[in-house]
């Protein structure tokens, strides 16, 4: 990979990295609902004109059932249950826990009859969902379950969604894609904006809104499309494996959250098993290429047959 590529790899490994910590810090003070809402509209007014002037939205309309779909189980209902989440879990732990959507994919494509598990991708499989149990068991607490529910929602949700894309709109402009799909969730979460409890719009929580919108999503996408343009998708399934240790790192360094016993244990297996459950996965069309927000999980593209 070029410097260039690096460099674009480097900052978007940071950007999906850092969500976590700064939905933290932004759910002391906003509602969830608050959050997600001001993330999603922010991130809409920032792409459009990209979109407009690309021309990009109109193909993405002419398939409004799908985009909806794709937006409720992606962004509508992830970013809410991430919120409403990390009201109780760490920044860290959530992070790691995210890191099991490979897993996840792997046997919802499996399921689906796309895809295949040799004993390798099983044992990776097993070693992830290990990993993820020891966490758990080790680190969360009984009345954190709710919020554990919410988070494995999330992985559910994020499975699905490039799934979707890989099925329905693979053929259809990225950006106009994302822009579109910000655009509805941001409408989505509107009209229930007033029924929520008041938040207080200090200092820390207006720019974790900024941050989430401007870089952790309409930055991320722009460097998401130039990265893919510069070293292919195959260098995306990287990031999957960086955005925890990011998470886990910034936790640790800013929010002085303890490294615990279960993420030291959890981590590494949660990590292998990503990488030993997603290798070998089979190579789809070479004009597709689909990466998930926030894991960096590149589900369509060429060049990706070593996954």
């Amino acid at each position: 990979m070029t410097r260039r590529g690096w460099l674009l790899f480097a900052i978007l490994s940071v950007c999906w990295g850092i969500p976590y910590l700064f939905i933290r810090i932004a759910v002391t003070d906003l509602d969830p609902l608050h959050l997600a809402f001001g993330r999603t509209a922010l991130g809409a007014l920032i792409l459009l004109p990209l979109a407009l002037r690309a021309h990009a939205l109109r193909p993405v309309l002419r398939r409004w059932k799908v985009l909806v779909v794709y937006t409720l189980v992606e962004i509508v209902g992830p970013w809410l249950l991430l919120g409403h989440a990390e009201t109780r879990l760490t920044s860290s732990t959530t992070g790691l826990v995210i890191a099991a959507v490979p897993i996840v994919a792997a046997v919802i494509l499996t399921v689906m009859g796309q895809d295949r598990l040799g004993w390798r991708r099983i044992l990776g499989l097993v070693i992830g969902l290990v990993g993820v149990a020891v966490l758990l068991g080790l680190d969360v607490h009984a009345d954190d379950l709710v919020a554990v529910g919410q988070v494995l929602l999330v992985v559910v949700g994020y499975a699905i969604g490039p799934i979707i894309i890989s099925r329905q709109l693979s053929d259809l402009p990225s950006l106009g894609v994302v822009t579109a799909s910000l655009i509805l969730a941001a409408v989505v979460y509107a009209p229930f904006t007033p029924f929520v409890p008041a938040s207080t719009l200090t200092p820390s929580a207006v720019i974790s809104v900024v941050v989430l919108a401007v870089f952790c999503t309409a930055i991320a996408f722009l460097v998401m499309f130039a990265l893919i343009a510069e070293a292919g998708p195959a260098r995306m399934t990287l990031i999957t494996y960086v955005n925890p240790a990011v998470a886990l790192l910034l936790g640790a360094l800013v929010l002085h959250e303890p490294i615990t016993l279960g993420l030291v244990v959890g981590f590494p297996l949660v990590i292998v098993g990503s990488i030993l459950g997603t290798w070998g996965r089979a190579a789809p069309p070479p004009d597709a290429s689909v990466c998930d927000a926030e894991t960096g999980e590149v589900v369509l593209g060429e060049e990706t047959s070593h996954r």
